[in-house]
């Protein structure tokens, strides 16, 4: 049998759905009316197009790749097979959408990730040079700033919460770089998040309207003519769609845009101080809940928002701000929404009672400082980089939220050497404990032959013994 996998696209706007009458998806939104008559039924998708595909674009980039040359380490045949293993340039198309007059464009971070070059080509041929703006892998988005654009044809981005599904939608892109090309669908499925898409696990519409490879960062648009999706992902097993397909919701790419025009360097999510785990039937029964709902907090730092609101390990989360909550990717997704300074209800149960509270959504704070070290003397960690851990260090480098210690920022020469990762955590060096960069480096000042590292990697204790 083959294998499911997970193929990133290109630029394509999305097929627009008509809505479904009596959706219950989001209650609290009314579902547009179903075609009644044959007129209705008949009618094109034609002026939707037409308003929203001059802001889809094409995006060309140039990637400086190194390639490990297979005589690398053969000296008679480096001299046979000269230049092998020399850095090429590869070219690669994506899509992208036009989201401000002024040259914002709207794309998928994996389609300009590593590029030396970026050039955008609009509907109407002309071309530009643009600059990355702002980019995360993690949400797998990027913003582009073309270069001498203006009064460039612009889409809005409509509100992706509203969405039901079964809702007609356009996906708008160029598939397999045979040029622009729309298909149309419906809304499959929301609040996807077991799929996986660059660095971490997202949050996504699926919809069924054809989107193939070359679509990725293209629109997905509904019946209003608004930005709803960028087109992200396909499920397949044949290289081509299959009628899964899922997109960036809309919502998300509005609060990355409003932070990319308000020159952020990097996207800036509130801090949780959290970690939660989906409930499912056989926990939800144990729980003596009614139905598998909500999340439930596994462990939860002492300076997070959400413990001085009142919650604590063991809770379960089951609104934010009034919308449901029934993964950690859709906590996260609700948090980057919300953005810094918000303050938001939130409703979950203790002990099966139901509370309510504020939160105040902040970044996680650098309490204590990280007093950041980078080892140079000649000692056994040489070459490492070292960070006292707290919750901004902690949200940066994926750690539990109660970690506590030092972290290995980095690892090279020595450090490198004796088998030290970036994300360990040190706890002991020769069973002297380590709570700074100082006492680390003061550790390994001694002059002894046998060594003991005692740290913490991917969340399980590991010991590292050697002799010099």
């Amino acid at each position: 049998m083959r294998r499911s996998t997970i193929a990133a696209l290109l630029a394509l706007p999305v097929a627009a759905a008509v809505w479904a009458m009596g959706s219950t998806d989001n209650p609290g939104t009314p579902a547009p009316a179903i075609p009644l008559s044959q007129s209705q039924i008949t009618l094109s998708f034609a002026p939707v197009v037409q308003a929203t595909a001059p802001a889809v674009v094409n995006i060309f980039t140039t990637t400086l790749v190194q390639r490990p040359s297979p005589f690398a380490d053969d000296p008679f045949f480096q001299q046979l097979f000269q230049g092998a293993g020399r850095p090429q340039l590869q070219n690669a198309l994506g899509s992208g959408v036009v989201v401000g007059a002024d040259g914002l464009v709207l794309t998928n971070n994996h389609v300009i990730d590593g590029a030396t070059q970026i050039r955008v080509v609009l509907h109407d041929r002309r071309e530009y040079p643009a600059q990355v703006l702002l980019a995360d892998p993690d949400l797998d988005l990027a913003v582009l700033r073309l270069t001498g654009a203006q009064d460039l044809p612009a889409l809005k981005l409509d509100d992706s919460d509203a969405l039901h599904v079964g809702d007609l939608v356009l996906a708008i892109g160029n598939p397999f770089g045979v040029g622009q090309t729309v298909s149309s669908g419906i809304v499959s499925g929301l609040a996807r998040s077991a799929l996986q898409v660059g660095n971490g696990r997202g949050y996504f519409i699926q919809t069924d309207a054809p989107i193939n490879p070359g679509n990725s960062g293209g629109a997905l648009v509904d019946m209003a003519g608004g930005l709803i999706g960028l087109n992200t992902a396909i499920l397949t097993q044949g290289g081509g769609s299959e009628g899964i397909g899922f997109a960036i919701p809309s919502n998300i790419a509005a609060a990355f845009l409003a932070q990319a025009r308000a020159g952020a360097t990097h996207f800036v999510r509130p801090w949780a101080g959290m970690t939660a785990q989906e409930i499912d039937a056989a926990m939800a029964d144990s729980l003596g809940l009614p139905l598998p709902e909500g999340i439930i907090v596994t462990r939860l730092a002492r300076q997070s928002p959400f413990a001085a609101a009142g919650l604590a390990e063991g809770d379960v989360i089951l609104t934010l701000g009034g919308a449901p909550v029934n993964t950690p990717q859709e906590m996260n997704y609700r948090l980057a929404i919300l953005g810094q300074g918000a303050r938001v209800q939130v409703a979950w149960l203790h002990d099966g009672q139901p509370a309510e509270a504020q939160v105040t959504l902040a970044p996680p704070p650098e309490d204590p400082p990280r007093d950041t070290l980078t080892v140079t003397e000649n000692v056994i960690l040489r070459g490492a980089t070292l960070s006292r851990i707290n919750p901004a260090v902690a949200a940066e480098m994926n750690l539990p939220p109660d970690a506590a210690g030092v972290v290995v920022v980095s690892a090279d020469d020595y450090a490198a050497r004796i088998g030290l990762q970036p994300g360990d955590i040190l706890q002991a060096i020769n069973r002297v404990a380590i709570d700074t960069p100082q006492a680390a480096l003061k550790a390994t000042r001694q002059r002894i032959g046998l060594w003991q590292f005692d740290l913490i990697r991917h969340g399980q204790p590991l010991r590292l013994r050697f002799r010099l």
